[in-house]
């Protein structure tokens, strides 16, 4: 059990670590190294922070060094950029693994011998954690991408790590529903070609930061070359939100 503050931590991505109450969590681990994945194609045109051809191989950034020890792991979904082999080959095989119901069967197929369905809620360590929804884009995309979740850690503080989504009634019902104190929203503006954003971009994080008395974090942003909202145009299009660098730690 971690002695650590209540904190965040964004280590890459939407890689986290969370610590409420002496215990840890590590969320969507991504642990491929720098380049090691290929491009994500059928993207749109160059975002302006990469200034080359969008063609950069995943992730295009490296691991920060810093401390992600845990007692616990959260995946909100399978894609390859919140868990990843990388992280099938180094993590524990008997670590308190937490997940939507769709993705059981795979974790356990890997090897994964205390994986946690979570239908509703569960708890961990005095944690009670909640399964939220989330919709992974616009229409028939959304679809194709698959199902996906967001949880609301509840200790001494609640903290509501909304997951890949973009802002829909669901969201605004958690808010609602739970009064986080702190908010994590995956950033980015992930896209295709063609295709409405599948992630967060400034009229979502906009809309929460206007739905919410909470602290909102942002993350998912500069690691996957189809994100192609930068920090710095965040910070310039949207107040009073935090929008840390990998590495950063966030106190609750």
């Amino acid at each position: 059990m971690s002695t650590e503050p209540d904190s965040i931590r964004l280590v890459r991505n939407a890689t986290l670590t969370v610590s409420l109450d002496g215990t840890t969590f590590l969320i969507d681990p991504m642990f491929a190294e720098a380049e090691s994945a290929p491009s994500i194609g059928n993207k749109p045109g160059v975002p302006d922070y990469l200034e080359t051809e969008n063609d950069r191989r995943n992730p295009m950034v490296p691991m920060p060094d810093v401390d992600f020890s845990h007692d616990a792991v959260v995946v909100t979904h399978r894609h390859d950029d919140h868990f990843d082999e990388a992280a099938v080959e180094q993590l524990d095989s008997d670590v308190p693994l937490f997940c939507q119901p769709a993705d059981e069967e795979a974790f356990v197929e890997e090897g994964f011998t205390d994986v946690r369905r979570v239908n509703d809620q569960a708890s961990f360590e005095g944690i009670t954690i909640h399964r939220t929804p989330g919709q992974h884009g616009h229409g028939e995309l959304a679809e194709m991408m698959g199902p996906v979740s967001g949880f609301v850690f509840e200790g001494s503080e609640t903290l509501y790590v909304a997951g890949d989504t973009i802002w829909y009634d669901p969201v605004a019902e958690v808010l609602d529903r739970f009064d986080p104190e702190t908010v994590v929203l995956n950033g980015g503006a992930a896209q295709f070609e063609g295709h409405e954003p599948i992630t967060m971009g400034v009229d979502d994080i906009a809309a929460v930061r206007e739905a919410t008395d909470a602290t909102v974090a942002v993350v998912h942003m500069e690691a996957i070359n189809h994100c192609l909202l930068s920090r710095d145009e965040l910070r310039s299009a949207v107040e009073d939100v935090l929008v840390p660098d990998d590495g950063e730690e966030l106190s609750l």
